[in-house]
């Protein structure tokens, strides 16, 4: 794990310090070792940041050059399979100096070519590789997305790097503030790939190779960043596709028995999260006592001599408490386990480093106790697993449940009655609503916030399909134009319906979304930063791409049972190692009192932030309704916590 940065078009003898500048923007990435590639002549430079893993010598130093001397690589992630390539390349002859998998790579690479080597890699990436022959600079993403890579171009010079602040860094670089990406962060919470929150500036898409020449660096006209676009002259292409995977598990989906499904699946994870324990550092995993992280957890116990370490975070408050549970499965297993009871001030205390950690606007709250995980197993190890992905491949989220219920019995209901029907739940307001269930609650059903959640559903009702339920599900401001100053929301993944996986089922459409939209971009994003914060490496078994195309073939109905109990099969293949007694209960979501802190402790800072003559002399948002939303939220009349989050994280990032 490591950080990556580079140059091409820089033909100036400043081109070495520019790319060491790059470097040392995201150090911390990589503590390790640092080096620079550079040529002048040919204006590329390649620069990289060494967080030790596998060939803790000399001998894994990048950039590394090939034996041949044809390429030069600077690459962030592992390569988990290298061994297995390694032995292939030794039949036909090929000599190996050290033990690292970058060199590995560039056998491969010298061996097969590019894309077809990268077709056979199985771990998280990101790549740079200079082919001096020619001279064609090419960057390559994993298939999932787990590692960053951000590029774009500082008038005609071209950079990249793991993070923003590496293009920052560059002297040359004045960004501008892109409003369309802005107003796709309101809604979701994260700026959608590919775009940045700069102009010309692009995440790659996951899965996706991008190759620059010369003559691409005379002009960037006719570039896409979408691997999709029809009208591009040049663009990323596909080595591997999410949606093909989905559609491909549709057609041909598994036929064995559910035993046999269960066997299958846990033969895929048992050899994932063993490749994913090859280390030559110490080496744990975050353990929240969930389905999934348990999960990752028993099937490393099941393969280590000794007991692996865990780590949990832990809050006094017991709506967001999960240690207790992550207690009893780590004492079941026997693992060697680490708990931390973090205080409010504590985890408020993270608040002000958010913005320079996740380098453009992010708001999954959930940001605050990964980075207090993370801050914790570093302290014992450099390698963690995590149980990431199971939600998505194998029906773990609660709207995969009551999305598909509701929309069952909405479609037989004429528009114009839910039209009158949300009318009629949004006339008397969430706090009233909460008093009617309180004052009535011995003839109705016992619910959580049921005033916040029937207004909820009264924002659905009059929707006229349910893939544009799916997006009012996801959505923190409904029309996040409305907030961004000459903001137009630009077609994403999740909103150019034209490129969706043509799948036949509402629950699996929904699945797919999340699989190429928010894992990538929200979930993963936030593993990565916060982890690389610390110098820590995360990895994440579940999403190795061959357990994502297995659990395409995988019928829905070993997925979802009862129409209520999702990750039925994970929950199979978990209970062969712990007793469904120690994970099954409601679904908690990994987060903080955000909404309460806003009202309390966190008033002060986030008032100064929503001001309204700050916002106006900033001239990005609109502050009525921004306003408007924060004067509800402080009287208690609604519960506007994450679309509130959403402005107060572009703020403090404007800020910082």
């Amino acid at each position: 794990m490591c950080g990556i940065a580079g140059i091409m078009g820089q033909s100036t003898t400043e081109l070495t310090s520019s790319v060491r500048d790059m470097v040392a923007s995201i150090r911390y990435r990589g503590p390790d070792d640092s080096g620079v590639w550079c040529d002048e002549r040919a204006g590329v430079g390649l620069g990289h940041a060494r967080l030790s893993i596998l060939d803790l010598s000399p001998e894994g130093h990048q950039p590394m050059v090939s034996s041949s001397g044809r390429y030069v690589l600077s690459y962030n992630g592992e390569v988990y399979n290298f061994s297995e390539l390694r032995s292939e390349l030794e039949v036909i002859g090929r000599k190996f100096r050290g033990h690292s998998d970058t060199e590995v790579m560039l056998a491969a690479f010298e061996e097969w070519g590019i894309e077809r080597t990268v077709q056979r890699f199985v771990g998280m990436f990101a790549f740079a590789l200079w082919d001096r022959e020619r001279r064609t600079l090419s960057l390559v993403r994993d298939r999932i997305g787990i590692k960053p890579l951000y590029f774009g171009w500082a008038g005609k010079t071209f950079l990249f790097g793991s993070e923003l602040k590496a293009l920052r860094a560059f002297k040359g670089f004045h960004p501008e503030i892109d409003r369309g990406a802005l107003t796709s962060f309101m809604r979701v919470a994260y700026v959608p790939a590919p775009l940045s929150i700069y102009k010309d500036v692009y995440k790659l898409s996951a899965g996706c190779l991008l190759t620059v020449g010369e003559k691409e660096l005379e002009t960037a006209e006719g570039f896409s960043p979408d691997p999709d676009s029809l009208h591009a002259t040049w663009k990323p292409i596909r080595y591997w596709s999410a949606k093909k995977s989905a559609e491909a598990g549709c057609v041909a989906p598994f036929k064995g028995s559910e035993v046999e499904a269960i066997e299958h699946l846990d033969g895929l994870l048992r050899h994932a999260v063993g490749l994913r324990m090859i280390a030559d550092v110490p080496l744990g995993a975050f353990l929240s006592g969930g389905i999934d992280s348990s999960l990752v957890v028993a099937l490393m116990q099941a393969q280590s001599s000794r007991p692996v370490r865990t780590f949990t975070i832990g809050f006094h408050e017991a709506d967001y408490n999960e240690a207790i549970y992550a207690k009893k499965v780590a004492e079941h297993l026997g693992t060697d386990h680490t708990e931390l009871y973090v205080s409010p001030e504590q985890a408020q205390a993270v608040i002000p480093r958010l913005s320079a950690m996740y380098d453009e606007p992010f708001a999954d709250s959930s940001q605050i106790p990964t980075f207090l995980v993370s801050e914790l197993a570093r302290g014992h190890v450099t390698v963690a697993l995590s149980g990431d992905g199971g939600d998505e491949l194998f029906a773990g989220y609660n709207r995969y449940f009551w999305g598909r219920r509701l929309w069952r019995y909405l479609d037989r209901v004429p528009p114009s009655i839910r039209s009158s029907l949300a009318g009629g739940i949004t006339s008397l307001s969430p706090a009233t609503w909460t008093r009617f269930f309180e004052r009535f609650r011995r003839f109705l059903p016992t619910v959580a916030k049921p005033g916040d959640k029937l207004h909820k559903l009264a924002a659905l009702l009059a929707l006229p399909d349910p893939d544009t339920m799916y997006l009012g599900m996801i959505s923190l401001w409904k029309d996040p134009a409305e907030i961004v100053v000459q903001g137009v929301e630009p077609l994403t993944p999740v909103t150019d319906r034209v490129n969706w996986a043509s799948l036949p089922d509402f629950t699996m459409r929904m699945m797919y979304l999340d699989l190429v939209t928010y894992l990538p971009d929200d979930i993963l994003v936030k593993v990565d930063r916060a982890s690389m914060a610390v110098s820590l490496e995360a990895r994440v078994p579940l999403i190795d791409h061959r357990v994502v195309e297995f659990a395409w073939q995988i019928p829905l109905a070993m997925k979802i049972k009862h129409e209520g109990e999702g990750k039925w099969l994970l929950r199979q293949v978990l209970s062969r190692y712990v007793p469904s007694k120690l994970v099954e209960r409601p679904k908690m979501g990994f987060g903080v009192p955000i909404g309460y802190w806003l009202r309390g402790p966190l008033r002060e800072w986030a008032e100064d932030l929503l001001d309204e003559t700050r916002l106006r002399r900033e001239g990005y948002l609109h502050p009525a309704p921004i306003r408007e939303k924060w004067m509800e939220h402080l009287s208690g009349q609604r519960n506007w916590q994450y679309p509130l989050w959403n402005v107060l994280m572009f703020q403090a990032w404007l800020r910082q």
